[in-house]
């Protein structure tokens, strides 16, 4: 199946073909939009299906694939899979839309998601299962403060936040 990306740029039109996607600008717009079909890589990542373009979604950190947290019980549970398989579950195959904010230093889109009118990044934050992500945005606190609040994903018991299981691992 063909994935179609839109990029809209203030600037000239471009177009750049490939099998499965296809990029443009157009003038008239100060956001990039992204349209098509992805797979999840993790919590916080997705890919078109070439693994030509890679997006980061905007304001939120998840448990990285590999990381374990602690359940309410104190038991280790795979919080990475978990978060992974809840993004997986938000999109479902579905086409999604972003809007594109920024690239960052790994050249990947940094984006604000939607899977038909679900707000990708705020329904993770929400759900527990990534937290907002201080350092860039402050977007998804609210978000954060509801899941913690109801003891929701990594919420219910206690985890190390992602960026720093990065670092440390």
């Amino acid at each position: 199946t063909a994935y179609e990306i839109r990029l809209s740029l203030v600037g000239s039109e471009m177009c750049i073909r490939d099998r499965s996607i296809s990029l443009a600008q157009s003038v008239g717009s100060d956001n990039f939009n992204f349209v098509g079909k992805v797979y999840v890589s993790d919590g916080d990542t997705i890919k078109s299906k070439n693994n030509k373009i890679k997006i980061r979604l905007h304001g939120i950190d998840a448990p990285e694939a590999k990381q374990t947290c602690k359940n309410h019980d104190d038991v280790k549970y795979s919080c990475g899979y978990r978060s992974t398989v809840f993004l997986k579950s938000l999109i479902n195959k579905n086409q999604i839309k972003c809007i594109i904010k920024d690239k960052d230093r790994y050249s990947r889109l940094i984006a604000v998601c939607f899977s038909g009118e679900i707000n990708i990044n705020a329904t993770m934050v929400r759900e527990g299962w990534a937290i907002a992500y201080r350092y860039y945005s402050k977007d998804y606190v609210n978000e954060e403060e509801i899941a913690k609040a109801k003891k929701k994903g990594i919420w219910q018991g206690s985890f190390i936040e992602p960026y720093i299981w990065r670092k440390n691992n």
